[in-house]
């Protein structure tokens, strides 16, 4: 018999707390009597901290942890696998899109197909129309410019044995995530399709501009293909430009008139100029995360810790 942790990470979800706590609780006491729930209050403003301080009072195997601030959904998972004991770690929203009835399906096909994760793919998904762009750009932007290659739809939700991750959880990496880092790193997996459910109450954190960033991160955090693309425009640009001079050289020698204008040369020098912010703002980029990698922060700070076993 398997033990289970449950990590969920919070942000503003007063609302849906106890509804997830009645659906979840019976769900991982069916499965194992070895159990923890891990929440992690991200720096939320509402009643959230509170709500999950009365569900630790009531039950001796809830966990909470509290950050400083907001450090963000994936810095929170982070926190939650760092601290899970058990032998399967479960990663779930706390919204309930993720139905807590659907763990031990996912469970099942881990331990059926032999493989270090089983991570859900949703078939359906309720999600608003802004939401659905936001996800397919995301996907879009990772899968064509860096280098892991995954199914598009799988979501968060997924079940994880602890020991095909314990080295991943101590890599010394600000910039990226450690849902990226479990891509990269070519961990078995198995996608088990899914119906997502609609949230409960509220409304998502994840808008355009957030999944823009995301994609951003991962990009930078786990591809070179930008600055390989701009050695390779500098080529294409330099070529041109040494075609350009030949053949005004050849029709001066070949005593052929040749056009002059200010309006073709500022034209040129424009374009030129804006090629080379654009590629200074993205060596920016690499060299801003390389100065935030050498500062050794922390991803996240842990402010409080509810645990009876501490």
């Amino acid at each position: 018999m398997y033990s289970l942790s449950a990590v969920i990470p919070v942000y503003y979800d007063e609302e849906v707390l106890s509804e997830l706590y009645k659906r979840l609780k019976p769900v991982v006491e069916r499965l194992t009597s070895d159990y923890e729930i891990i929440f992690v209050e991200d720096g939320s403003k509402d009643r959230s901290f509170e709500i999950l301080k009365c569900l630790y009072n009531e039950n001796a195997k809830i966990k909470v942890l509290k950050q400083s601030r907001n450090f963000g959904q994936a810095n929170s998972i982070l926190a939650g696998l760092r601290y899970a004991s058990k032998d399967y770690i479960v990663i779930m929203d706390s919204d309930l899109q993720d139905k807590p009835e659907d763990i031990e399906e996912l469970i099942t096909a881990m331990e059926e197909n032999n493989v270090s994760m089983a991570i859900a793919k949703w078939e359906t998904r309720k999600d608003t129309l802004k939401k659905k762009l936001a996800s397919w750009v995301f996907y879009s932007f990772s899968q064509r410019i860096t280098d892991m290659k995954y199914e598009q739809g799988l979501g968060v939700f997924r079940v994880i044995k602890r020991k095909a991750i314990e080295k991943l959880l101590d890599v010394p990496e600000i910039t990226g995530s450690i849902l990226s880092l479990l891509y990269w790193s070519g961990i078995s997996y198995v996608p088990v399709p899914l119906k997502r459910d609609a949230r409960f109450a509220g409304t998502s954190g994840y808008n355009l501009n957030k999944m823009l960033k995301l994609a951003s991160d991962r990009i930078f955090s786990y591809s070179l293909l930008p600055m390989k693309l701009m050695i390779n425009t500098g080529l294409i640009v330099a070529v041109l430009s040494f075609l350009f001079v030949a053949y005004i050289v050849i029709r001066k020698l070949a005593g052929l008139p040749v056009q002059t204008g200010w309006s073709s040369i500022i034209a040129l020098l424009s374009f030129l100029f804006g090629v080379n912010f654009i590629f200074l703002g993205l060596l920016g980029e690499y060299i801003g995360r390389i100065y935030l990698e050498s500062k050794k922060r922390p991803k996240y700070v842990t402010e409080i810790i509810l645990d009876r076993d501490v």
